[in-house]
C-alpha cells in the first residue's frame, strides 16, 4: 500500500523529493541517491581538528570525515575546496561551492543571507591565557558553563566578573565569528580586541604574549594547547554556549538550493541516528560533540 503522502509525490513526478521521502520513512538509506552530481564543499582548512591542511597539503579534520562520509551515502561525488574564513559566505553565494562545511555555527545573522542544514556538532567557547598571567583558571561565579540562551542573573553575574577580571587586557580572536560578536556585544569598552584571519595567527601572538586571552571553541584551543606552541597556555573562566554562539555547527547552503539542503539534512540525520557523526567526533575531539 502506498502512503498517501507519497501518492501525491508520485503524481507530481518529482523524483528527488520522492527519493527523500523514503528516505525521511527508511525505505532505503541515503546511498540510494545515487547519481552522477558533483558537491562543492567549502571549508576553511585553518581550524584544527574540524578542518585543516596537514603537512603534506591535505585536508583532515572532524568535518573532512563528516562531509566525505556525507557524501558517500548520497551517492555524490565530494570536491573539496579551500577558502579564507572572511570571504566563506560570499564565495558561496557566488557559487565558488554549494555548501560550506567549515566549523559554522548557525545564528541568526548568518540566517540573513544563507540557509542552515541542521547542526551537526556543537563545541563551546572558552578563553585561554598563558599559565603564568594571573588570568589562568579563573573561577567565574562559580560556574563552569554559561549559556547565554534567556540569560539570568548567575550568567550576567559570571559576565560581569569576567570583565572585570580582564578590564583593560587585549583579547584576540578571529574576525568575522561569534567570538567576535561575544566580545562586541558583552565585553565592548572593557576589553582590547584584537582581530586575525587564522586561528593559528592569534595562537601565536598568544604564546609570544601579545595577547593576554584568546577566545575560540573549545576543541580549537585543546589542540593548540597539545602542541609544542601551545605548552604555556590554560584555560579560564566558564565554556559559554547560546546567545551570540547559536544553535551548533551546520552547512550553510544558497537559500534556493532547497534540494541540496534536504539532501545533507537526510544524511545528517542517519549519520547522527546511527552514531557515525559520535565516532568521527571521539577521534578528532577526544570526546563526543555530536548532536
Amino acid at each position: 500500500m502506498v502512503p498517501n503522502n507519497l501518492e501525491i509525490l508520485l503524481q507530481g513526478g518529482n523524483v528527488k523529493k520522492i527519493l527523500i521521502y523514503l528516505l525521511s520513512i527508511g525505505i532505503f538509506g541515503v546511498a540510494s541517491i545515487a547519481n552522477s552530481q558533483t558537491i562543492r564543499i567549502g571549508t576553511e582548512g585553518a581550524y584544527p581538528p574540524w578542518n585543516n591542511l596537514n603537512s603534506a597539503g591535505e585536508l583532515e579534520g572532524a568535518e573532512i570525515d563528516f562531509g566525505n562520509e556525507a557524501c558517500k551515502r548520497m551517492g555524490v561525488t565530494c570536491e573539496w575546496v579551500t577558502q579564507d574564513w572572511d570571504g566563506i559566505i560570499p564565495a558561496l553565494l557566488q557559487g565558488k561551492y554549494d555548501i560550506i562545511i567549515a566549523g559554522m555555527s548557525i545564528t541568526e545573522e548568518r540566517k540573513e543571507k544563507v540557509n542552515f542544514t541542521t547542526g551537526y556538532m556543537t563545541d563551546g567557547a572558552r578563553f585561554a591565557v598563558l599559565k603564568n598571567s594571573g588570568l589562568a583558571n579563573l573561577n567565574i561565579a562559580g560556574m563552569a558553563k554559561v549559556n547565554l540562551n534567556n540569560a539570568g542573573g548567575k550568567e550576567q553575574a559570571a559576565i560581569g566578573q569576567l570583565i572585570a577580571a580582564m578590564d583593560g587586557k587585549t583579547v584576540c580572536v578571529q574576525s568575522s565569528t561569534i567570538h567576535q560578536n561575544f566580545l562586541e556585544k558583552h565585553m565592548s569598552g572593557a576589553v582590547d580586541v584584537k582581530l586575525y584571519q587564522a586561528v593559528d595567527d592569534h595562537n601565536l601572538d598568544l604564546a609570544a604574549g601579545r595577547c593576554d586571552a584568546v577566545l575560540a571553541d573549545v576543541g580549537s584551543i585543546i589542540d593548540f594547547m597539545e602542541s609544542d606552541g601551545g605548552v604555556d597556555v590554560a584555560f579560564t573562566g566558564p565554556t559559554f554556549s547560546g546567545g551570540v554562539f547559536g544553535d551548533g555547527v551546520g552547512g550553510a547552503v544558497r537559500k534556493e538550493d532547497t534540494d541540496i539542503l534536504e539532501m545533507w539534512n537526510a544524511a545528517i540525520a542517519e549519520m547522527s541516528k546511527d552514531g557515525t557523526t559520535a565516532k568521527i567526533t571521539k577521534e578528532w575531539f577526544g570526546r563526543d560533540i555530536s548532536m
